[in-house]
């Protein structure tokens, strides 16, 4: 059974809703420094951080459970 196309676009904006509230955490767990100003990232070199934020949000939203039972 699949969910009707507003369940999908509700479940994906609280999704993202969550993606944003812990962004701050999620940046400060990956310890990703800051690039300097007119400085640009590279494909690789944004994959890499990429990689690393996605490491990180699951560890914040394992965090949030964590504290929240």
């Amino acid at each position: 059974m699949s969910q009707d196309p507003n369940q999908q676009a509700a479940l994906q904006q609280q999704r993202i809703k969550e993606f944003i509230a812990l962004l701050p955490l999620t940046s400060e767990i990956a310890g990703l420094p800051h690039t300097e100003a007119g400085r640009f990232l590279n494909e690789n070199q944004m994959e890499v951080r990429a990689t690393s934020l996605k490491a990180a949000y699951k560890v914040a939203k394992q965090l949030l459970k964590d504290i929240s039972v």
